[in-house]
Formats: structure tokens, sequence, C-alpha cells
């Protein structure tokens, strides 16, 4: 079956991805974000799935995986990997409301990425309920912490990978409508001042303030940004009471190059920030890191099949490499076929404008299904 006559209804689909986006997820709040797998588990069992709840660790909410009846079950096939943890506190909701306007649907995390999730469940709903046996085994995989850089399941993703052909990653489509192919190097960084606490008002100058050596600290990294490795302060977490100088300040920093040698350099020059300036401490800790991923021959192939779809469709399908780090980076890492943001497009993700182009749910499920249907 021509996968362009599977009957999908932009107005189906939107009533579907309703509850998703007004089911707020933010990934520190894992209560809420379990409150999310339990609507997806739903979902996909719904359509047909057999339901893997697999609990969360180190203090983030849990995972489903979903796999589909198939002459080939538990073969190599093809893996959708999303998340459905946002950057939205709860709340975000009553600023950002679900609403359609001029052709946008809003809402909170409704592109990065529970669009392209529900798109992507809509795809294979519509293939079951035509009868279709796609030639490959699908496995789908929701995980609760990609927009903190996947500390509790990367190895959960790296593992389901390694049993598959192909990993198709729905995360939002790039400016222009095209997919991602590679993605640059990220490496997250706690630093931390210590300093001396004292009274404010009559002892000021026995203090050492954590803040202000933080302050002079942030312009210190966001000034090593050059053209192969950028350094951002996104987090201060410092003081507690105004009449205190403080004795803490704690950061979080990011750090992202196009090429992993230029990453390892950033690291070394973060790192070599630790040390005692005017009587205060500072320390400096890595944290997570998403590794370069460069487009292979086996990527490549993947893509050039989804652009002749799109084609098929009615739209040029670019690629290229991105900043901004995905569960695609691990994937691609190692070296399995992976196709990234195939997701719906819009703009403003991570901000309080964020939408969608209601016109791209059919557009981006007709390729999804039109994928899963050819990749062999």
């Amino acid at each position: 079956m021509n996968f362009q006559k599977l009957p999908f209804d932009t107005d189906t689909m939107l009533a579907g991805l309703k509850p998703w986006i007004e089911c707020e997820s933010p990934t520190f709040d894992p209560t809420a974000v379990d409150r999310m797998v339990d609507l997806a588990a739903y979902e996909l069992a719904a359509i047909g799935a057999e339901i893997e709840r697999i609990p969360g660790r180190m203090g983030f909410g849990g995972s489903v995986r979903a796999r589909f009846p198939h002459r080939d079950f538990g073969k190599p096939g093809i893996l959708i990997s999303g998340h459905l943890d946002t950057v939205h506190p709860i709340g975000t909701l009553e600023k950002n409301p679900w609403r359609i306007e001029n052709g946008r649907c809003y809402g909170p995390g409704i592109q990065d990425m529970k669009g392209g999730n529900y798109v992507s469940l809509e795809a294979i709903r519509q293939l079951i309920l035509a009868g279709i046996e796609t030639p490959l085994p699908i496995t789908v995989l929701f995980t609760p912490d990609e927009e903190v850089g996947t500390p509790s399941t990367r190895e959960l993703i790296e593992m389901e990978a390694r049993k598959n052909k192909v990993v198709l990653v729905p995360e939002p489509a790039r400016p222009d409508g095209g997919a991602v192919t590679g993605r640059y190097a990220i490496a997250r960084f706690n630093v931390k001042t210590s300093g001396r606490p004292s009274h404010a008002g009559w002892a000021l100058k026995d203090g050492r303030s954590a803040i202000a050596a933080m302050a002079r600290k942030v312009l210190e990294i966001e000034a090593m940004t050059g053209e192969d490795c950028t350094f951002s302060v996104g987090v201060i977490h410092a003081g507690q009471w105004v009449n205190c100088v403080s004795s803490f300040c704690d950061a979080e920093v990011l750090s992202m190059a196009k090429r992993q040698k230029d990453l390892d350099h950033g690291v070394e020059r973060m790192l070599a920030l630790a040390g005692e300036e005017n009587d205060v401490v500072i320390e400096v800790k890595r944290g997570v890191t998403r590794p370069v991923w460069e487009p292979d021959a086996g990527t490549m192939a993947v893509y050039e099949l989804a652009r002749d779809i799109a084609g098929e469709i009615g739209f040029n399908l670019s690629h290229a490499s991105a900043g901004g780090g995905s569960d695609g980076n691990f994937t691609g890492a190692l070296g399995i076929p992976t196709l990234d943001s195939i997701g719906v497009r819009g703009a403003g993700l991570h901000t309080l404008g964020e939408y969608i182009e209601v016109d791209s749910l059919v557009e981006r499920a007709q390729l999804m299904a039109g994928l899963l249907l050819r990749l062999k």
C-alpha cells in the first residue's frame, strides 16, 4: 500500500496530541514525567504493542519500551527513540496554553518533542489498522531525562540501539524542515565557589563572597567561547540571606564543539579553572557528555531514502549536522545508522512561545510511515 493513502487526519491527530501537551512533564519532576509515560504506554498498548515499563533511577522518571508484533519479532529492526520530558516547569501551561492560531498549535513541549513522538505513534497505528506489516520489526523507546543530558538512560538507549538496524529520532525538524545526520559534541560542568561567610552589615570586609567570585568566573568562562568551542553558563544558585556574605555558589556550564578534539580541549580548559583565588576555592566537575556524531554511509543511506520519500510527499528534506544534543548523539556515535530531527516543524522550543506548524502533522506522519514501510 502507498503510505500516502493512509488516512492521516490533522484534526484527529490534534485531538490525540492535546492530552500529551496538557500533561506537563518537566525532567526534574519524576512523578509528572511518569504520568506522561502512563499516557504514552496506554497509547502504545492500545495500538497493540507489547509494553515494558522500566523503573526510573537517579531521581528521574521511568521509561517505556514497546515492541510491536512481527514475524521477525526479537530480530534487529527499527528503533524509534524519543524523550517525554520537557524543560518547562509545572504551570507553564498557564503561560503557553494549548491553542491553535494561524496554522500554529502552541503548548509546552509540543515541538520538543511530544509532537514528533505522537506523530510516530500515529504512523504505526495507521499501518496496523491498514493490516500492513513492515519489513522490519519496530521498537519504540521513550525516556525521561534527555533535557538534562540523559544521565540515567544512556545505557538503556545504547543497548536498545545495538539490537536494531536503524534508529529514527523524531526530534523537531531543523528551521528549514530538514533532518539531522550528525550532531556536535556536548559536555556539561558543575562549578562551585566556596568563600567565607560574614555579616554583610558590620563585618563585610571579613567575608569572601562566593557570588562575587562566581560572577568573575562566569565572565571568564563565557569569554573562552571561540569558533571551535562554545561555553555558556545557564544555571546559578547561591545565597539565602541578603545580610550574609555568601559562602557557596553553584553554577552549571554547557560546552559544545563540532569536533571531539575541540571538545576535549574545552574540557581541559574548564577543569583548569579549579583552584583558589582571593581565599575562595573554585571546584570544577565534569558532568554528562554527548559524543560527536559524524554522518557515515549507513546514516546517509537512511537519509537518502527519507529524501526520496519526502519528494513523493511534496517537500524537500535537507540534512546537516547540528548543535543541540539529542539521544541521536549516542546511537550515531555507535555507528548505528541514525536519522534525527524528522519530527514536526515549528519554532520556539524551550520558550514560552513554543509551537508547531499544524500542516506538518500529516506531512511528518507520512514521512515516518514511508520510512517504516521501506527500511529493510
